[in-house]
């Protein structure tokens, strides 16, 4: 079974790449993707070898929270940690202000010893509360052979503050010795801390928005209900509601679950009352429902009131199911992402052997006088270094770009489906049901004798979509198993010249087969059983909301909506979000290739005097996380 399971404690890409790890090295687990932006784990497992309890046992002894206990709400528990990360990085804040005023002598305190001494203790204050996490992290991992971001600030900060404890106590005896002044790096602890818990608090905030589609499908689930017993009508909440209950639903109120309407009226018809079905199917009109006609949980009632009968509750429901594709969806990687995570296993290992390889140049070269520029810099090239701007560079981008398709009535599955899109150019479509709306009330037995407008009617905006589609260089097929006169009319009314009329499932299979050995990117959109196979074999595969289940689940990508214009939009967004991507990583890695040399120091081999201070250091990190996220917002205002 595949479950969704919120991650608590997640700062950088280390650590999902750490989690992802330990999940799927656990026995019964068949595969699982850790999402950073996402806070979430989906996890692929066999219920009957391994227990989400076991799960949390192993994710909390490497130092995150795994949350499976019903009673404990996750958005209540990011509320918190998001107000405690606020409270610590303004005091934070203080610490440093205070600290850098003492250094820097702007408080007369009589003689640096004491200023020195006075400053040592507000750094232990400062990292002993703000900076707490950052040790306690970093030791967890170090005792399962693991490192994350935490690792970098817990030893960056670690060093400055012992180095600045010994120049304190003993420093101007053994520096002097050596005609060397003795400096301490208080502020510098501090400051690494407090522009990582800055960097936090803004990538906090700023992931929030990545997440905003979710939220507002999850607003759409109404909170109470109102129950009919009897002559009674009583407002409850939305759990209490069981299968068969019956509930009155008013003008403005939200459907609570997925049932069947047993009484309607409204003011215009005394046997059917509207409702705004928008969200689901993208039609602004609302339907017109009466007895017997199926109702969904969050569309709206425009006019008059019904009676229901409760049918699907809780996570059965299609709002829930939306809801749950759309995070499983979010929750799953690109290919590039997969590369990315194992880097980031890598990458702070490696930081760290080359600060100290920063070190001992900088100290075998200059010999004892520059040992304290060895430190800094080695300090300085810990901090710098940013494994969260390439963690982020790809799931942010693609939580967005997902979030922003799911507002325009198209569901994603998977990251490789929004990936892929981008290079679709050639689309094989079916006719009835997904081209065109067949008539269900209809007499069959004269069909023979009705006009092919009496049968079916061209789906609203179709031949607008399909001529997008051409200008955009896609190549269209329709395959339709009906007679050949009704298959040409309806594929020249769309504007389509290829088309096949009579086709199996067989048919269409060989044509997307035969399409992609042309080294074409298919696109297959159908809503039947009966494609299936094609939709299967597809390079990229979309059924149609209304369609059958089982082309829904085979499907990477479901339509809910009729607006066939929704297809051209979903692959212009797809490339804008690939580019986005790219865009992330190449800041990401550029950052890098830049700042760790400059941290190191490089610029004094060409003989300028300039270096990247461990100050410095830390802020940059912090916008460099920060800025990958803002970059990849930009995709709910551009796309």
């Amino acid at each position: 079974m595949k479950k969704i399971i919120p991650i608590v404690g997640m700062a950088c890409s280390a650590c999902s790449a750490n989690v992802e790890r330990k999940l799927n090295s656990l026995k019964g687990i068949n595969e699982a993707s850790v999402s950073l932006p996402g806070r979430s784990a989906l996890v692929d497992f066999n219920p009957e070898v391994i227990s989400l309890e076991k799960m949390k046992h192993e994710i909390n002894n490497i130092g995150y929270d795994m949350v499976i206990e019903g009673d404990r709400s996750v958005e209540e528990i990011e509320k918190r940690s998001f107000v405690i990360l606020k409270r610590k990085t303004i005091l934070a804040w203080i610490f440093s202000i205070i600290t850098m005023s003492v250094s820097m002598m702007w408080i007369d305190l009589g003689s640096r010893d004491n200023a020195n001494q006075i400053a040592m203790i507000i750094s232990m204050l400062a990292m002993g509360y703000c900076g707490r996490q950052f040790f306690v992290s970093a030791w967890k991992n170090l005792k399962h052979g693991t490192a994350n971001m935490d690792t970098l600030v817990a030893l960056s900060t670690s060093i400055s503050f012992v180095f600045s404890v010994f120049n304190t106590f003993w420093g101007n005896d053994y520096w002097a010795k050596q005609g060397i002044e003795a400096h301490t790096y208080y502020d510098a602890s501090i400051m690494i801390i407090t522009f990582v818990l800055t960097g936090r608090l803004l990538e906090e905030k700023a992931k929030d928005g990545t997440a905003s589609s979710i939220r507002q499908l999850m607003g759409m689930q109404p909170k109470t209900a109102r129950i009919v017993v009897g002559d009674n009508i009583e407002d409850v909440p939305i759990s209490t509601i069981e299968k068969g209950d019956v509930l009155e639903v008013r003008a403005g109120d939200k459907i609570p679950v997925d049932g069947v309407v047993i009484m309607a009226e409204s003011f215009m018809n005394s046997h059917a009352a509207y409702v705004d079905e928008s969200m689901i199917t993208g039609e602004p009109t609302p339907s017109e429902k009466i007895k017997d006609s199926n109702v969904i949980a969050g569309t709206i009632p425009s006019q008059g009131k019904i009676r229901m009968k409760a049918m699907q509750i809780g996570e059965n429901t299609a709002i829930a199911h939306i809801i749950k594709m759309v995070e499983q969806a979010q929750g799953s990687k690109a290919p590039v992402q997969r590369i990315v995570d194992r880097a980031a296993l890598v990458f702070v290992p490696v930081i760290t052997v080359l600060s100290l390889i920063t070190f001992l140049l900088w100290w075998l070269i200059g010999g004892n006088e520059f040992l304290p520029q060895a430190i800094i810099s080695a300090i300085s090239v810990l901090v710098i270094a940013c494994p969260c701007a390439m963690g982020l560079a790809t799931p942010t981008a693609l939580m967005v770009g997902i979030g922003k398709a799911a507002q325009e009535q198209v569901l994603i599955k998977d990251a490789t489906a929004l990936e892929k899109m981008r290079k679709v150019d050639a689309v094989v479509i079916d006719k009835t049901g997904t081209l065109t709306i067949p008539n269900k009330n209809i007499d069959f037995t004269h069909i023979d004798n009705m006009s092919f407008e009496d049968r079916e009617t061209l789906k609203p905006n179709a031949k607008e979509a399909i001529t997008e589609l051409k200008n955009m260089g896609v190549e269209i097929h329709m395959m339709s198993g009906d007679k050949d006169d009704a298959a040409r009319y309806w594929a020249e009314k769309a504007g389509i010249t290829n088309y096949k009329s009579k086709a199996l499932p067989q048919d269409k299979e060989n044509l997307v087969m035969a399409l992609q050995k042309k080294g074409k990117t298919v696109a297959m959109i159908g809503d039947g059983i009966n494609d299936t196979q094609a939709l299967a074999l597809a390079d990229v595969s979309i059924a149609i909301g209304n369609g059958t289940d089982v082309a829904m689940d085979v499907a990477q990508v479901t339509l809910l909506g009729d607006d066939l214009r929704n297809i051209p939009k979903a692959i212009k967004l797809s490339g804008k979000t690939v580019r986005m991507i790219w865009e992330n990583l190449f800041w990401a890695f550029i950052y890098n290739i830049i700042c760790i040399p400059l941290a190191a120091g490089v610029m004094y081999v060409f003989g300028v005097d300039f270096q990247i201070t461990p100050m410095w250091s830390s802020a940059l990190m912090a916008f460099s996380s920060v800025s990958v996220v803002l970059n990849s917002l930009r995709l709910k205002y551009t796309a």
